[in-house]
C-alpha cells in the first residue's frame, strides 16, 4: 500500500548526516512531518534547522531500546507512525582479531539490533492499523565478501535476511519492508578508503530511492540498481577462487590502509 508522503509521519534514524539527512530532507519537501534522530544530538538539532518548521530532531543511540522509545514516543505526538527509515549505522574496519571485541559488538547493536528494535516498536501499531512502511539500509556489502570489515558485513547481511523473514511474517497486513542495498555511498563513511572500482552513488540518490520505496514497496532495491547481480555472482564463484581475486586486488589492504580521513571516521564512531 503506497504511503502519501504528504503530512506523513516519518522517523529517520541517524539523520544528522550522510544518507539519514538526505532522506530527511528529501521528505521534508515533500510535505512529511519528519522526526530526526542521531547519537549526535547537536548535530541532528542543527541539521534539522537547516531543513525547515517539517523537520524535529532528538537524541537518539538506536542501540538503547529506552532511547528508541523515547524518540519514537516523540513521532507518536504527532500522530501514528507512517514510516520509519531504519538508517542509523556504523562501520569499523580493520582485521577481525585485531578489533576489540567490545568495539565489534557495538556495531552489531547499532546496525542490527537497532533495526530490530525500530521494527519492533512500530510494527504493532502499523499492522493494526494496516498501514504502514519501513525501509531498512542494508548495503551490498551484506552481499559479499568484505576482508577488513567482517562484523559490518555480518551486520548488514543481518538486515537483510531478517528484513526478508519479517516481509514474510507480515505478508498479508498492509505493512510493506523495503531493503535498500546501496553501492559505496559517498559519505564519511566511505572517505578515505581506496574503492576505486567500486560502483559508488550518493545520499541523495539513495534518498531519492527511500522515498521511491514508499510508493511501490518492492521488497529489495540495489542503488544503483544495476548493481544487483553483483551479490549473486559472488555467491556462484568457489570461494577460494574469489579469495584468489580478492587477494590479486588487494582487496584487504585496501579497506584497512589508515590515513586521516578513515582515522578521523573511526575515532568518532569508536566514540559511539
Amino acid at each position: 500500500m503506497a504511503i502519501e508522503l504528504k503530512g506523513a509521519v516519518a522517523c529517520v534514524t541517524g539523520a544528522g548526516r550522510g544518507i539519514g539527512a538526505a532522506t530527511a530532507r528529501a521528505l521534508a519537501e515533500k510535505g512529511a512531518r519528519v522526526v530526526m534522530g542521531d547519537i549526535d544530538e547537536e548535530l541532528v538539532r542543527e541539521t534539522a534547522r537547516q531543513i525547515g518548521p517539517n523537520a524535529t530532531a532528538t537524541r537518539l543511540d538506536v542501540a538503547d531500546p529506552d532511547s528508541f522509545a523515547a524518540f519514537i514516543d516523540v513521532a507518536r505526538a504527532m500522530g501514528p507512525v507512517d514510516l520509519l527509515v531504519n538508517n542509523a549505522g556504523i562501520q569499523r574496519t580493520g582485521d577481525f582479531l585485531e578489533q576489540a571485541l567490545e568495539a565489534q559488538l557495538r556495531e552489531i547493536h547499532i546496525n542490527l539490533g537497532g533495526v530490530i528494535t525500530g521494527m519492533r516498536l512500530v510494527l504493532p501499531d502499523m499492522v493494526a492499523r494496516q498501514r504502514g512502511h519501513i525501509v531498512n539500509l542494508s548495503s551490498m556489502a551484506g552481499k559479499m565478501t568484505v576482508p577488513g570489515a567482517a562484523v559490518y558485513t555480518a551486520s548488514k547481511f543481518g538486515v537483510a535476511s531478517l528484513s526478508r523473514a519479517v516481509r514474510a511474517e507480515i505478508a498479508d497486513s498492509g505493512v510493506t519492508l523495503t531493503t535498500l542495498l546501496p553501492a559505496a555511498v559517498q559519505t564519511e563513511l566511505t572517505a578515505g578508503l581506496n574503492i576505486r572500482g567500486v560502483p559508488k552513488t550518493t545520499p541523495e540518490t539513495v534518498a531519492k530511492a527511500i522515498l521511491a520505496s514508499c510508493r511501490h514497496g518492492h521488497p529489495e532495491v540495489t542503488v544503483p540498481r544495476w548493481v544487483a547481480p553483483i551479490g549473486s555472482l559472488e555467491s556462484l564463484l568457489p570461494e577460494r577462487l574469489g579469495e584468489r581475486i580478492k587477494r590479486a586486488v588487494g582487496a584487504r589492504k585496501r579497506i584497512t590502509e589508515k590515513n586521516e580521513a578513515t582515522r578521523k571516521y573511526q575515532d568518532r564512531v569508536l566514540r559511539s
